[in-house]
């Protein structure tokens, strides 16, 4: 039988239950900053992954207390943030029911890197995206439908987003910098 003899307190917080395996390793964003139309149009966030957790000690100043100024260790978060490259643009309209994409303009050129993210299967795939949507680019009617669609974006949407992909291939490990 198991059944412990005296009560103890509960080992782990309550508030990470359920333990399981998350759904996707790519972070999302759920909430954005409130957007201020006196600022001229910037980008709202910018995307970074936990690279991991270190220490640092630092003076607290605190009024009111026999020791002013005492020096502390708090847990810090490391972030790596990759350098981000715009691939596309998505234009949104506002509908009774929320927004609505309107346009997705992509980029001329897109990485490999990039291109993998819209196959379920790279290695074994023929790598065909986006080669007939580049062609868009060269030639004379191709332009035209760009600036159309650019123009109809500037015209119509309320709400204009860019897709952006991280250059994790540049970040430099942590065994990288130990050597």
């Amino acid at each position: 039988m198991s059944h412990r003899k005296f009560s103890a307190p509960r080992h782990g917080h309550l508030g990470f239950l359920p333990h399981k395996r998350c759904r996707r390793h790519r972070g999302k964003v759920r909430t954005w900053p409130k957007d201020d139309p006196s600022k001229p149009v910037h980008l709202a966030a910018f995307l970074g992954y936990k690279a991991g957790m270190t220490h640092t000690l630092r003076e607290v100043h605190r009024t009111g207390m026999k020791i002013s100024k005492r020096e502390e260790v708090e847990a810090v978060t490391i972030i790596e943030t990759p350098p981000m490259v715009v691939v596309g643009i998505v234009g949104y309209i506002e509908t009774p029911h929320g927004l609505r994409s309107l346009k997705t303009i992509f980029a001329e050129h897109l990485s490999d890197e990039c291109k993998r993210r819209f196959y379920k299967n790279w290695y074994k795939s023929k790598k065909k995206a986006f080669t007939k949507y580049c062609k868009k680019w060269q030639d004379e009617e191709g332009k035209k439908q760009l600036e159309k669609d650019f123009s109809a974006m500037k015209k119509y949407c309320k709400v204009i987003r860019i897709i952006a992909h991280t250059q994790v291939r540049t970040v430099e490990t942590a065994e990288k910098r130990r050597t």
